[in-house]
């Protein structure tokens, strides 16, 4: 067993992370790279809710499902409180795309988040079971991502969708493909009020100075990076902008962003990158760092109050933008 104690990093996180980091330590379960992308999604789906809070009483949902381009059938979980949603009462809509490294995770993986934002905001939350790698690589997850937007915003309505008070957001792999359709609905004249990246990729390759310092953990390590993008994406497409959306040509045009992000984290220092360059061509953008914590620390809100936080900011910038 590795000892995390002695990192450069253990002495940044806070003493609920520290306690969360010692207990994977002691469940000593097998990390992710080691084994096969079934086994890896199984594991996860068995632990990717153990720290989460209750799911919201008021919370209901529904599932549905839509066809994708080649004609493949995309299950999704729609979200809401109050009324159901439905042709006459429209509702601002929220697609979320889950995280997973494009090859784990799920709609069962992110329920509880999902639930949360739909109370949070009073939006319908649409939770998006993509297609994950490797069985199918880059760019099925993209086209996923952005069929199901299309979808939403043209034939939407009968599940009760505004047309007008649309927005996305993700976490981790979610959060770099909602970068991604927020740059494609840009181009296709597609009126998105806002996006919501939540410790995204956004990088061709791991170069930062923080993929170096917490290539070792906590919770997201270099070798399950690379194990990751070896399910997804050839070496010869990681400079593809629709894998690392800070390579765009421009991202001038963009909805108004909200990142979120965990200081502790392989992934901080692009995510910063991106809400720097949104700054510069004008997007407007919102930025928030939490100290001490790690990826995933959203979907830990039974130990870290900084997941509570993270989702009231959430919460304020998507009822800003959506609930106007």
């Amino acid at each position: 067993m590795t000892d995390l104690t002695q990192e450069a990093w253990w002495p940044t996180l806070t003493a609920p992370m520290r306690a969360i980091i010692n207990g994977m330590q002691r469940a000593g379960h097998a990390p992710f790279h080691t084994l096969t992308p079934q086994q890896a999604r199984l594991g996860y789906q068995l632990g990717a809710q153990v720290l989460e809070v209750d799911m919201p009483a008021n919370v209901a949902h529904r599932e549905d499902v839509i066809t994708a381009r080649d004609g493949a059938f995309l299950p999704m979980r729609l979200y809401w409180t109050g009324n159901q949603p439905d042709e006459v009462q429209q509702r601002p809509t929220l697609l979320y795309l889950h995280g997973g490294g494009f090859t784990i995770g799920g709609i069962g993986t992110h329920d509880v988040l999902c639930g949360r934002m739909a109370a949070n905001t009073g939006a319908m939350v649409v939770s998006l079971d993509y297609r994950l790698a490797p069985e199918y690589r880059f760019p099925t997850a993209v086209h996923d991502s952005w069929d199901a937007l299309l979808w939403l915003a043209n034939q939407g309505v009968g599940w009760g969708v505004d047309r007008s008070r649309l927005a996305v957001a993700g976490d981790s792999a979610g959060g770099t493909l909602a970068a991604v359709v927020a740059l494609m609905a840009r181009d296709a004249g597609l009126h998105l009020r806002a996006q919501c990246l939540i410790y995204p990729g956004t990088c061709a390759h791991q170069d930062t100075p923080s993929h170096a310092r917490f290539a070792r953990g906590p919770v997201l390590t270099e070798p399950l990076i690379t194990w990751f993008f070896a399910q997804y994406i050839d070496r010869k497409d990681r400079e593809d902008w629709r894998f690392a959306p800070l390579l765009a040509p421009t991202l001038e045009g963009a909805a108004p962003a909200l990142l979120v992000l965990a200081e502790c984290d392989p992934l901080v220092d692009e995510g910063v990158a991106y809400a720097d360059r949104l700054r510069m061509e004008r997007v407007p953008v919102a930025l928030e760092l939490y100290r001490g914590v790690a990826h995933e620390f959203l979907k830990m809100g039974r130990a870290l109050p900084e997941a509570a936080q993270a989702h009231q900011a959430i919460a304020d910038f998507l009822k800003a933008q959506l609930m106007v």
